[in-house]
């Protein structure tokens, strides 16, 4: 403990200089930015941010796309109380309280809660970050092939159960994904795969392209296509909280920093869903309930600390596990491999600083977004100002240099072109493209694990359900999936009917 208290306090040392913070306070802006600008996402943010950070040493550049996460997580807040339209759909629940707050002359007061709510939440996950992630990286250090196939396999079919309203369609969205990450060289004998002869898939799907284009590109058509432009209420009170007002919701705060920290644990649930769960206890735990979505700083409190808090929840299983949380997460990881650092069980054998310098990052990422909260929100505010059919040309310009910077290929710009164009098109079909990350991401993990156990295993199937890790993962992959057959279902409620039943005649009985 006390060495590990001991690298926390030389990571955070060495953060402490001029040109550091300099690229954290840039990293935070940027990000503030694309989640001001409705419809823009972390995910977009990180995804070109990448590509232009990638000749600065490998603290410096994951500092900056950190930074870049947290900035536009909360940015997306700034729009959803002065327009009623959430900048990224983490910021979906913070709509109906803060637009009520702000038409009744108090849009000050609603981002001075959010704000708050949002550095202290952020904090609460950090400490969660340092606490859990180096057990988390313990435990995994006992997965071999056979776990790491399960753990993928079930990242991708969680993602699919929860996001968006229909789990076939994000089941075969991240079958999509998977199917497209084995484009490409094999990762064993490096046979071609799926490449039809041209030589260009040889080196497969790259990750940050098709990133851009399914959140990039996609969004600049979907906004494109949406000719409404909203009027924003003007910022007239102070954004300044009083902290009497901010410390009367200190139950509200914890219980939704460990709602958000929990959702961040479980792969492909995005932020949004910390949010709205938040939303949802403090609504049932609240005396106040007929004030909810009408102007309640409860609600609007629990939203934004409920989806700020799931930040660190991501970047745990990302750290320890190699299973990135939520689409922003996705492309972080992507961002620490291409600098060199590989993130899973044996980064706290090969990079056991990085964890504690992640913790750092995150901490100064809190502080950024609450001096640009509470002293830079009017400013930043112009930027709403300007006309889509003049912003969204800019933002495809930056997709298109993000997809070719990463490895100076054409070939990723045409990748990126029609993966923003099918995407667009899912979109609009109500396929979610969460999954489709998860898929793309975890696709390789899956295929080598898969791979490598049946080689060790000599082309036996048996050690992928008799090992009692990889046994305890597969049975909740399938379960998952059985529970949406109706027959199989309808049994499941059966005995659950019966047990509950049973339980409360012996209760009642012994009343």
């Amino acid at each position: 403990m006390l060495q590990g208290l001991s690298e926390l306090g030389h990571a955070y040392l060495s953060f402490l200089n001029p040109l550091t913070l300099l690229y954290g306070l840039g990293g935070a802006f940027v990000g503030i930015v694309m989640g001001i600008l409705p419809g823009l996402s972390a995910t977009l943010a990180i995804a070109l941010l990448t590509t232009l950070t990638i000749k600065l040493g490998t603290n410096d550049a994951i500092l900056v796309l950190i930074c870049s996460y947290v900035g536009a997580l909360y940015g997306g807040s700034r729009t959803a109380i002065l327009l009623n339209i959430p900048g990224t759909a983490a910021n979906a629940a913070s709509c109906a309280d803060g637009y009520a707050l702000a038409k009744q002359g108090q849009a000050g007061r609603a981002i001075g809660i959010a704000t708050s709510g949002a550095f202290v939440s952020t904090l609460f996950g950090v400490i969660c970050l340092a606490a859990f992630t180096p057990l988390l990286a313990e435990v995994a250090l006992k997965f071999g092939a056979f776990e790491f196939f399960w753990l993928a396999l079930f990242g991708v079919t969680m993602s699919g159960t929860i996001v968006g309203q229909d789990p076939l369609k994000g089941w075969l969205m991240g079958l999509l994904g998977l199917f497209v990450a084995q484009i490409g060289q094999e990762g064993l004998y490096a046979y071609n795969r799926f490449t039809f002869g041209w030589d260009e898939l040889a080196g497969g799907i790259a990750l940050i392209p098709a990133l851009v284009g399914a959140f990039g590109l996609a969004e600049v058509l979907t906004t494109l296509s949406d000719p409404v432009e909203r009027k924003m209420i003007e910022l007239r009170d102070s954004v300044l909280p009083r902290f009497r007002e901010v410390a009367q919701y200190w139950r509200t705060v914890l219980r939704s920093g460990v709602i958000g920290v929990t959702t961040g644990l479980l792969p492909g649930v995005g932020e949004d869903a910390g949010a709205w769960m938040s939303y949802a206890a403090a609504k049932a735990m609240s005396k106040e309930k007929e004030k909810f979505g009408k102007g309640s700083i409860d609600g609007l409190m629990a939203a934004e600390t409920g989806d700020m808090s799931s930040i660190p929840g991501h970047i745990i299983p990302c750290l320890a596990l190699g299973i990135p949380g939520s689409a922003p997460s996705a492309v972080l990881m992507a961002a620490m491999i291409i600098h060199g650092v590989q993130p899973g069980p044996m980064l706290m054998i090969q990079h056991p600083q990085f964890i504690y310098d992640v913790v750092a990052m995150t901490t100064l990422a809190s502080i950024t977004i609450l001096l640009f909260g509470l002293f830079g929100v009017r400013p930043l505010l112009h930027i709403l100002k300007v006309r889509r059919a003049i912003l969204m040309p800019i933002v495809f310009l930056l997709c298109t240099i993000g997809a070719f910077a990463t490895a100076s290929r054409l070939f990723d710009v045409y990748a990126m072109i029609a993966i923003g164009i099918i995407a667009f098109f899912l979109r609009k079909r109500g396929y979610e493209m969460a999954p489709l990350v998860l898929g793309l991401v975890l696709g390789p993990l899956l295929d080598k694990s898969l791979r490598r156990g049946l080689v060790l295993s000599d082309g036996s199937l048996l050690p992928f359900f008799t090992r009692p890790i990889a046994l305890a993962f597969a049975l909740v992959t399938i379960f998952t999936v059985l529970l949406y057959v109706p027959p199989f279902k309808r049994g499941v409620n059966r005995v659950k009917d019966a047990i509950f039943g049973g339980v409360r005649a012996m209760l009642a009985r012994r009343a």
